[in-house]
């Protein structure tokens, strides 16, 4: 594998622009070459690899017979830069022109991990898929729930990645909240907890998320109320881009008296 790290290296490929060649994550790519025999790549991987580097089994072409001249670098540049064309690479669906280099570099890594991660053929496919859901949800929540960053990097911790004593956020908020997340997850790992025990606790989490979406509910409901008493104390039918500011200003005048009467569409 040394050969091969030599040759890419030569050639001027970057783990990044290998691993948007190989769809996979650039750390993925990290892994593949840390195994000691190419052949325990993935099969289609190592077919993608061997074609960009123009090898052929069959006729006894390998790593030991290439010898990099100008015409087989412009050869597997161009290669590389067909394939990435043709499949999308990152610059080509991500508008990336407005983000600094670390930043395209992280979002292109995420673009790729997810691709990977959803295209598996096995019943982690659909885990996956539930996974990035839920994990989407949290990052459109972030804003308004900090604890969500706290989670992050409590997670990018305990897994090896960022330093613990590494705060980026607020300080003292992220130090109590993994003090308390260590805590729950000891609790839980050391089998300390089960279903009967926190029966109790979990229905209260249900209880209060049944709440929340009721109280959405009920001023989802206020706020069309109030916009119809709007339109009708105005005498429209509907909001466009001419009455727009006209209709806003009424609805606040609404909600400040605390007057609503009763109203049909």
């Amino acid at each position: 594998m040394n050969q091969l790290n030599e040759l890419l290296q030569e050639l001027g490929i970057s783990k990044v622009r290998l691993a948007k060649y190989l769809g996979v994550s650039r750390q993925m790519v990290y892994n593949y070459l840390e195994l000691e025999d190419i052949n325990k790549w993935p099969k289609e991987k190592k077919i993608l690899l061997f074609k960009l580097l123009d090898i052929s089994e069959e006729s006894g072409n390998t790593l030991d017979n290439i010898k990099v001249t100008t015409d087989y670098l412009m050869n597997v540049e161009n290669r590389l830069n067909q394939n990435l064309k043709n499949s999308g690479g990152g610059e080509s669906y991500l508008d990336l022109k407005s983000l600094n280099k670390e930043s395209q570099t992280l979002l292109t890594d995420i673009v790729n991990l997810l691709r990977e991660r959803l295209s598996v053929d096995d019943k982690k496919k659909e885990e996956n898929f539930h996974a990035f859901t839920y994990m989407y949800h949290m990052l459109q929540s972030m804003d308004n729930v900090p604890e969500i960053k706290y989670i992050f990097g409590y997670m990018s911790k305990a897994c090896g990645f960022t330093d613990p004593e590494e705060f980026k956020f607020n300080e003292d908020k992220q130090f109590i909240f993994e003090g308390i997340l260590y805590s729950a997850l000891t609790l839980y790992n050391n089998g300390g907890a089960s279903r009967s025990k926190l029966s109790e606790s979990h229905r209260r989490f249900v209880q209060e998320i049944e709440k929340q979406k009721e109280e959405k509910l009920s001023r989802t409901q206020q706020l069309n109320t109030i916009r119809i008493q709007a339109l009708k104390e105005l005498g429209y039918t509907k909001i466009d881009d001419s009455n727009a500011a006209e209709i806003f200003e009424k609805i606040a005048e609404i909600e400040s008296r605390g007057s609503i009467v009763g109203t049909t569409d």
